[in-house]
């Protein structure tokens, strides 16, 4: 007999789904994460100055987001590449909330950090180098904020589930996973983006599940085409690095799609919102005849 994937996964059982909890919604500001709407989390991958920070923010929240991503403190694979701006990256990220009403995602990197982090933030992002680093897990859940959990580069399905199992443990039912590519033997992509793993992830677990093709790609061309795939797969959002101008930006500029291809990129997930909107009542043949002509 096969084996189910409760049993595979067992070791995990506060986040999978069950009959007493087969959705869980994480409430921020005035929506939720999870619920019925696809959350758009857009931003520069590093906070840089207060003209680049607000000019994206009123873009992106002209276009749909809902949360606005900057990260203030920067972890890098080059100890001379830019770090961050820190305190004051945080308090221009405030300072965005209150001129936009957009909430603030951004990344804490120490359990030192996070009374500090969560002060300013509505979300914490814990990243992909911090997946299992349960220390500052334990510290982020106790801090009371939703947490963005981001699957590490090497990590398995069941590697995130049980860093996500350790947030629980520790108090806070508020995780959000988040696929964001993992390293494989191929290299033409800065990562290998698993839209299987988040297609398992939402029939198996009842957490919110969200995408990030930037990382995943590392390249600001194939973004659209990752984001349209995440929404196929079951996605309830996107994280996504947008610029004013990529090319000139402090970090990941080649990955940051710059107003325009953000538009762009908005525009063409709306048929596959609605399509997926229409749930499975139609064949799916007559579902995409009408979704896409």
């Amino acid at each position: 007999m096969r084996e189910s994937w409760q049993e595979r996964f067992a070791g995990t059982p506060a986040v999978l789904k069950s009959e007493k909890r087969r959705k869980t919604v994480v409430p921020v500001l005035d929506f939720e994460i999870g619920g019925n709407e696809f959350v758009t989390m857009a931003g520069p991958c590093s906070v840089e100055t207060e003209f680049q920070l607000m000019a994206t923010a009123l873009h992106v929240r002209r276009c749909g987001a809902r949360v606005l991503r900057g990260g203030a403190f920067k972890p890098r694979s080059s100890p001379y590449s830019f770090q961050g701006l820190g305190i004051e990256g945080l308090k221009l990220l405030a300072t965005a909330r209150q001129e936009t009403g957009l909430a603030i995602v951004t990344e804490v990197m120490s359990e030192c950090d996070v009374p500090l982090v969560a002060e300013y933030a509505d979300i914490l992002q814990i990243g992909s180098r911090s997946m299992e680093n349960y220390s500052l897990l334990e510290a982020a859940a106790r801090s009371g904020r939703p947490l963005l959990l981001k699957r590490g580069m090497v990590a398995t399905i069941a590697d995130l589930l049980q860093a996500a199992e350790v947030v629980f443990e520790n108090g806070n039912a508020q995780v959000i996973l988040c696929e964001r590519g993992i390293r494989t033997f191929e290299t033409a992509m800065r990562n290998t983006f698993d839209a299987a793993g988040i297609a398992l992830l939402k029939q198996i677990s009842h957490l919110p599940v969200i995408a990030d093709p930037s990382h995943a790609s590392g390249c600001r061309e194939l973004v659209p085409a990752l984001a349209r795939i995440a929404v196929a797969a079951g996605a309830d959002g996107l994280l996504v690095e947008v610029h004013p101008h990529p090319d000139k930006a402090w970090s990941d500029g080649e990955q940051s799609l710059d107003f325009a291809g953000f538009d762009e990129m908005m525009a063409s997930l709306d048929p596959y919102l609605k399509l997926r909107a229409n749930g499975l009542d139609e064949p799916a043949g007559d579902r995409l005849a009408e979704a896409f002509g």
